[in-house]
Formats: structure tokens, sequence, C-alpha cells
């Protein structure tokens, strides 16, 4: 059996081995990598040798630190990288090029239907009525989305809400309040098995899974990285964020909020900014810590769009899907009963 794992910023890791009577054996390690010494790859294939076939990539991963010496060297490889490359051997872990995926854009809906379609449509995915895929969103009105753990009235200045007619929405995610209107927000969900982050910590998955973005930023001109748990960065500021939830059916919903232009005042109207948020980041508003795309790029919104649309099918072989009638119609059953009721969006006063 063969498996293989590019470490984000590191090099590429290869397993190949057997299973004999429950226990892995025959085991190659191999790569781009670098140990010093070369006694090193002995003892890290010696860890793995005898291990169970029903081992996760973190007891693995034990097993492996356990044979490294103080003394060793690993440039471009550790121990969960080799942990999950043996999971993805044996097929309890996938990989991108497992998956059969669609990219779609739109349709331009409501606020809250996008917002329940991150629900609806990871449950059509995990039934098999769906390709895995990655959706970028378009709506018709000015919205504030906010984390599935939110306080709505510490988050919320309802006389700013109701003055610029906002739409207030709670997500399934956690993480923080987004604003974000038509034209102003560049925001994506990915819907994927669990398996494909099997062996990852949460923080490791976050950048693994955005790592097609931050390529395709580069792209338009945007040189971006990843701050821990869950921000987007340039050199100039933050641009977006990201959230994931993960279902008891094996699938899960990652999905990012990008800034591309921003109304500060507007904003500032609607949302509050606590005073644990004022004393962490001093005076500065969260206005100042965002630096828009546009500012950056000097591109409209429609042609970035096209090279994240472009970049991702190119880059994991993904066709053109789209959202149906049918989709859009289970989706408002679904804010009839949950995302657009009080009892959902004020579920933590």
């Amino acid at each position: 059996m063969h498996g293989e794992y590019k470490v984000p910023g590191g090099k590429l890791v290869v397993i190949d081995c057997d299973v004999k009577e429950g226990v892995l054996s025959n085991v190659q390690l191999s790569g781009d990598f670098f140990l010093e010494p070369d006694e090193t790859l002995i003892r890290i294939v010696g860890a793995i040798e005898g291990a169970p076939e029903e081992a996760t990539a973190h007891q693995l991963a034990e097993r492996i630190e356990g044979a490294i010496l103080p003394s060793d060297v690993l440039f471009g490889i550790t121990a969960e990288a080799v942990g999950i490359a043996v999971r993805r051997a044996l097929g309890r872990a996938l990989s991108w090029d497992d998956l059969d995926f669609e990219v779609i854009h739109g349709p331009v809906v409501n606020p809250m239907i996008n917002v329940a379609m991150d629900e609806t449509l990871v449950e059509d995915v995990a039934a098999g009525r769906r390709k895995p895929f990655m959706r970028i969103w378009e709506w018709d009105a000015p919205q504030v989305v906010i984390g599935s753990f939110q306080s709505y009235q510490n988050e919320i200045d309802q006389e700013g809400v109701d003055l610029h007619g906002i739409t207030v929405s709670r997500r399934v995610t956690g993480g923080g309040a987004m604003f974000m209107e038509p034209g102003n927000c560049v925001t994506y969900s990915l819907v994927i098995p669990t398996a494909l982050v099997d062996g990852l910590s949460f923080a490791q998955s976050y950048s693994f899974l955005d790592q097609w973005v931050l390529e395709a930023l580069e792209k338009v001109g945007v040189k971006a990285h990843y701050i821990p748990l869950n921000d987007i960065a340039s050199e100039v500021g933050k641009i977006g964020g990201a959230a994931q939830k993960r279902w008891a059916n094996g699938y899960m919903v990652h999905h990012v909020t990008m800034s591309y232009d921003i109304d500060a005042n507007k904003m500032m109207d609607v949302l509050r900014i606590g005073g644990e948020k004022v004393r962490d980041k001093g005076l500065r508003s969260a206005v100042k810590r965002v630096d828009p795309m546009r500012s950056q790029t000097g591109m409209a919104r429609e042609d970035i769009i096209d090279v994240f649309l472009d970049h991702f099918a190119q880059k994991y072989g993904a066709a053109r899907g789209e959202i149906t009638a049918e989709d859009l119609e289970t989706a408002r059953e679904r804010c009839k009963v949950k995302f657009a009721t009080e009892e959902w969006v004020h579920r933590l006063p």
C-alpha cells in the first residue's frame, strides 16, 4: 500500500507498507526531506513496523517521537506527517487527489440562504447527492454573520442594524462576527470529508485547507500568510478569517470571508467592539486592522473571483457545478425552521 503527504511549507513524505495479521510490516519511508544522521530513518521505520493497522495518526506520531533522539535533525518532515502518510497508505485518510470536486459561483441569494446552505449542502454531500465542492457566495443585501457561540447583544448594535437595514444571521461555525456587503467581500465555503484532514490538529487543518487560496492571492499580487488559529493576513494587514464545523456524518464545512472593500463607518455603526478586544488590540479599531484586497490589487472583485475559481479548478481538477432550484428550496425551508428564527439568531442573547 502506498500513501503520500506533502507537509505544508515542507517536503513530501511517502510511505509504502503491507499489513500482516493486523499490523504494519515491510514499511518503507521515502521522500525529498532531510534527516541527520542516516540512522534516524531506520529508527523511524522501526517505530512504525508492528504498529496496529487501526492506529491513528496521533498514535503513530507518538511511536515515532519515541524513536527520535534529541540530537537528530529533521527538516521538512515531522512525526505527524509520517503518521498521516501511513493513514493514507491504509486508506484511512484522504488526499486532495482522492476527491472529485466541483467549483461553484453564486447564485445571488438572500443573505440567510447562504448561511443555511452551509448546513443543507453538507448533508447532500454526505448522502452522496452532491460532490465535494468549493462555493463562492453571492448575496443581495448587507448582513452581519455572527459566530455560533457569540452573544447577539455583545456583538450587535441594534440601532445601527435598524438604521442601515442589515440582516443579522448566525452561522453553524464558531469564530467572530463578519460584516458583509454585496460586492465588498469574497466568501467561500469548502465542503469535504473530514478524512481529508485526518491526523491534523485543528490549527493545522485551517492552514492546510486554505493553502490554495494563499496561492490564488499571490496570483493577484497579495503576499498572504496564515496567523494561527484562523486569520489570513498580508504584509500590510488582515485580509480575512476562517471557521469550520465537523459533523458526525464524516463531513465538514470550512469557510472563509475576506475583505475586498469596506465601509468603515457603517461597520462601526453595526458591530460592537468588546472591552477585551480593545484591551488586546490597544486603541486601534477593527477597521484599522483590516486591509482590503481592493487596495492591494487594484483589481475588480469579479476578476479576483475568476482567478480564485480557475486556480482551484486547475489545482484540484474540479469541474464547474451549480446550485439548483431544489437546493435553494431546501435552504429556504431550513431558514423557516432554524436559521431565520428568533430562537436561533438570538440563541445566545
